[in-house]
């Protein structure tokens, strides 16, 4: 298997989703906002340079570069670009520091002017991917401000198409053949490997032919062509426990040859290759054609102002257990969160990013409510049946801990209510948005059995033709096997002869991804990756059927996004 290597420089073409923090048209670093008609002198800033820094989970951040000096100057207009990796999936957290370098003073040791946070999802996500944030860091004195812009290399828009078949896979069904499935999975940089897409199951034979079907370049390779990618078969069983075929492995670059000609891999099965000294394969795969065109992007359409709209759903059945319990999934712990707190932030700290107003409808479902013990499944976690949004992620929980001390855990599970409430009956429902300009994300967190099935089905097929994308992460013990029927990547959602126009549920069990060391920042970081790693794709595919196109950014001269006020 071959080991992912660090790219670095960027690849022509085709490449990966790279934004460029740069410079905007105004200064990148002023004493004032940069409407301002003039800029008093706040700093001594002769020369001043700046420092990028990233980090990741871990507390350590990382330098990743520095712009060049510019002489003499309170108002610098940086030229030199910081080109990074953008995932919309991770928290990727960034630091600048601005300096002033003095041809008097060491040059190893020059004089700190002040240092900004933001993420990487705040810029693209800020209007036109801008954004100001004022510098901070020196204690008494105001330090001006940064201005800061996301620009995708245009090399990223890069779509590749391909079909593929089977021969002779092995027989893995004892009263029939196989019903076998295709699972791609691009390297990391550490050696390990990330889904990024499953073909449709085709039931009962072992010589398969899958359906063209499209994916970024970005998703595949990371934009480095010979950076490995590992594809899983597996024979598809109803229980959720699919039985492994073999796997085999290829690369972009590789690939990409069956435009001129067939490409043939052995499917090969580690452990009957170790017991068996005959063993040769488990049948093989052929990629019979594949083509690369140019389509938009996801930041395309964050640039031209589409804003993901986060709503929180929470279980609060009775299964759950007593929340003033240390058993309990709800329990609340002076020291730590409980799977359902960790959920919700994982998810809703980076979809906020997208989301200009940061106010997020919170419901619940399950419970009885005061006074008189009515049972609602889709009730306001802030209590507020006008208006359910809370301000921030941090106002979804403190309405989340608030609802735990009032309500009565009871039941039953019912997803339907409040898949219908987000897709049609609210009045910014996902239904009477058409234009592109707002794509839905929902979030259910859940402990259990599902019940009612029918119901979820219909509503999730109805809302398969809508902007909108739904999440779903059971916690607990509980066998989730109904849920991996609502994820439609093996097999299409359908309800009464009708099929789910598009994939939009993705279902995760939170216990796979707890840190074993407890580490919950890992574990929370860990969870968002896997769950909204299909997002991007899904609001694209959403509008590609619309045949909706970004709009045009805002123009250079319209102000950036502010930064949001902290208490």
């Amino acid at each position: 298997m071959g080991r992912p290597r660090r790219r670095c420089q960027p690849l022509q073409p085709p490449s990966r989703s790279l934004p460029q923090l740069r410079p905007p048209d105004q200064p990148c670093l002023s004493a004032e906002p940069p409407s301002a008609a003039s800029r008093p002198p706040r700093l001594k800033l002769p020369c001043p340079a700046e420092t990028c820094w990233t980090s990741t989970p871990s507390p350590s951040p990382t330098p990743f570069g520095r712009t060049e000096v510019i002489d003499n100057t309170l108002n610098p207009d940086f030229v030199r670009k910081f080109v990074l990796d953008y995932f919309f999936e991770e928290k990727q957290n960034l630091r600048f520091d601005v300096y002033n370098v003095d041809s008097k003073t060491n040059i190893s040791k020059p004089d700190f002017l002040g240092q900004a946070f933001l993420a990487l999802g705040e810029v693209i996500g800020g209007q036109g991917s801008r954004v100001e944030r004022p510098l901070t860091g020196v204690p008494g004195k105001k330090c001006g401000t940064i201005l800061l812009t996301a620009e995708e290399l245009s090399n990223c828009r890069d779509i590749a198409t391909m079909q593929l078949c089977a021969n002779k896979l092995d027989k893995k069904d004892f009263f029939g053949k196989s019903d076998p499935f295709l699972v791609f999975y691009r390297s990391n940089e550490d050696g390990t490997f990330t889904i990024c897409h499953k073909t449709e199951v085709v039931k009962n034979t072992l010589n398969p032919v899958w359906q063209p079907f499209s994916i970024p370049v970005r998703a595949l390779c990371n934009g480095d062509y010979d950076r490995t990618v590992k594809i899983d078969v597996y024979d598809w069983d109803r229980d959720g426990s699919h039985d492994f075929i073999g796997e085999f492995t290829t690369s972009y670059r590789e690939l990409s040859k069956a435009q001129n000609q067939f490409t043939v891999y052995e499917v090969l099965n580690p452990r009957k290759k170790c017991k068996k000294k005959k063993y040769v394969n488990s049948g093989t795969v052929t990629l019979l054609s594949f083509s690369v065109d140019s389509e938009f992007t996801f930041v395309d359409y964050i640039k031209g102002g589409t804003q993901l709209n986060f709503t929180v759903a929470i279980d609060f059945t009775a299964s759950n257990g007593n929340p003033l319990q240390p058993t309990s999934l709800h329990y609340m712990s002076p020291y730590q969160l409980s799977a359902y707190a960790m959920a919700l932030k994982a998810v809703g700290e980076i979809i906020q990013d997208y989301d200009s107003d940061k106010l997020f409808p919170a419901y619940g479902f399950g419970a009885k409510l005061p006074p008189e013990g009515r049972i609602s499944h889709q009730f306001p976690l802030n209590n507020n049946d006008e208006d359910p949004n809370c301000a921030g992620i941090e106002g979804v929980l403190e309405s989340y801990f608030q609802s735990l001390r009032t309500v009565q855990l009871y039941g039953p599970t019912y997803f339907a209510p409040v898949i219908n409430q987000v897709a049609s009956l609210s009045p910014r429902a996902a239904a009477k948005i058409s234009d592109g300009s707002q794509y839905y994300v929902l979030l259910i967190i859940t402990d259990g059995v599902i019940s009612d099935m029918t119901q979820t089905k219909e509503a999730i097929v109805s809302a398969s033709s809508l902007p909108m994308s739904i999440i779903i992460v059971g916690v607990g013990p509980a066998m989730f096997e109904a849920m991996e029927e609502l994820d439609g990547d093996d097999v299409r959602v359908s309800s009464r002869g009708r099929y789910a126009e598009r994939d939009i549920v993705q279902f995760v069990p939170f216990r796979d991804y707890v840190d074993r060391s407890g580490n919950q920042v890992l574990s929370m970081a860990r969870l968002a990756k896997d769950v909204l790693a299909e997002i991007p794709e899904q609001l694209l595919s959403y509008m590609r059927t619309r045949d909706i196109q970004p709009r045009p950014p805002p123009p250079a001269t319209t102000s950036p996004t502010p930064a949001p006020e902290h208490p």
